[in-house]
């Protein structure tokens, strides 16, 4: 389960070890740290890690296909879970450590940067190959991130992208080596803590207003 930490000014929320897909119980710890953040006093920022093989392999289809009768609910939550993050008015910078796919994906998205490993790992939007089409604030949300041209690619040939080509198509901002990846994103976040409070949280809630209406939205 995810648990938070706290380095000087950086709140350090680490996602698990498994591969930390988006269960109920998984998206209410998460909340439930940024409910810390955001309580907290003084400059402060925020980074999301992981530990081992995944950053986040995204939905949890499992408990999802046993609980169908609430899947609008479910999936109403994950929209929520992209949208706060979108709007936390904290820096917020993502540790891609290892695979980031699908929901995972659409998360490190909602960070204001990412950092990936160079070497292992990949980014990937899988959708379109395992027949879950993207909702409209989902897609509203990769298309607000990326170039036009990366997002096109990326949700219509769920391509996966290593940390060389993610960082030449605009996906993440630096790709480093494996020991680098969380220290990097602790030193962008650290850099911007005195960033923190209302005025950066209007600016990104009036810059993705579009976005954040259409993750609010029931269709």
């Amino acid at each position: 389960m995810p648990t938070l930490d706290r380095q000087e000014n950086v709140f350090v929320l680490d996602l698990g070890d498994t591969e930390n897909r988006f269960h109920p119980d998984w998206i209410a710890a998460v909340h439930a740290a940024l409910d810390e953040v955001e309580k907290a006093e003084g400059p402060r920022a925020l980074v999301t890690a992981a530990t081992g093989k995944f950053y986040s392999n995204g939905l949890d289809l499992e408990w999802l296909g046993a609980h169908g009768d609430r899947s609008q609910e479910y999936v109403g939550s994950v929209h929520d879970l992209f949208a706060r993050l979108l709007a936390l008015p904290v820096i917020t910078v993502a540790a891609l450590q290892g695979h980031t796919f699908a929901a995972g994906a659409m998360l490190s998205l909602a960070h204001d940067f990412r950092v990936m490993r160079a070497d292992r790992g990949f980014w990937c939007l899988p959708e379109v190959d395992i027949g879950i089409p993207f909702t409209v604030g989902m897609s509203a949300l990769i298309q607000a991130r990326l170039s036009k041209r990366t997002a096109h690619e990326a949700m219509t040939t769920a391509r996966r992208y290593g940390g060389a080509d993610a960082l030449a198509a605009g996906v993440v901002d630096h790709a480093v080596d494996e020991d680098a990846v969380r220290r990097t994103a602790v030193e962008l976040a650290g850099a911007a803590a005195g960033k923190a409070g209302p005025t950066l949280g209007a600016i990104k809630a009036r810059m993705y207003a579009p976005v954040l209406a259409a993750l609010r939205s029931t269709d």
